[in-house]
């Protein structure tokens, strides 16, 4: 009975961050189907070797090398990573208590509070991060970063270069920046000729 109680709780906890936070926010149903099989196979499986003489290190063991795969086997972004995990660690709280704790239930309810205030819309709401292709080779980050910013209309907080190319002229950049904030560079103008950038600070 105390086991029937622990599991209904970890069906309440693993419904409200599912269905209750993350496809509200983010609407991919696939992840959904994993987040619940994920939860409910742990605490299925932690059940099991809670009641039995296998050590719950082995177990823990084995968990970690199947999230491993499955994180491994499609791109995910890391928010969704951190509710995986948050379904995976409630799924262990439940899995391994006897008996529904205050402890445990506290635990929970802090995952999933954590989730809900780490994942709100409005926490850092203007910052951005995305990866940008430019038909312009920008060695100097200085000047890489006045483009962007005139490019973007925004204040470009971090710039990390995945590929230069000198050759076909092309810049591959990941960029952090800050929407509806005034940038101190002024945005960049092309040559009317050859078409280069031509970037200058802006008059602070």
């Amino acid at each position: 009975m105390l086991q029937a109680a622990i599991i209904l709780i970890d069906l309440l906890f693993i419904s409200l961050l599912t269905f209750g936070l993350y496809f509200p926010r983010h609407r991919r149903r696939d992840l959904v189907v994993a987040y619940l099989i994920v939860n409910v196979g742990v605490l299925a499986v932690a059940q099991v070797l809670a009641s039995s003489t296998v050590g719950v290190g082995l177990g823990l063991g084995l968990f970690g090398v199947l999230s491993i795969i499955r994180l491994r086997s499609s791109e995910i972004e890391q928010h969704e990573v951190a509710y995986y995990f948050a379904a995976l660690a409630m799924g262990l709280l439940a899995g391994l208590s006897a008996e529904p704790t205050v402890l445990t239930v506290v635990l929970m309810a802090l995952i999933v509070a954590v989730v809900f205030f780490g994942d709100h819309p409005r926490l850092f709401r203007s910052y951005r991060q995305q990866t940008v292709v430019l038909n312009a080779a920008l060695p100097d980050e200085s000047e890489l970063i006045a483009h962007l910013e005139g490019l973007l209309g925004a204040r470009v907080h971090g710039v990390h270069v995945r590929s230069l190319d000198l050759v076909n002229d092309t810049t591959v950049v990941d960029v952090r920046y800050q929407v509806g904030t005034p940038h101190t560079l002024a945005p960049a103008r092309r040559d009317g000729v050859t078409g280069a950038p031509v970037l200058q600070a802006a008059s602070r």
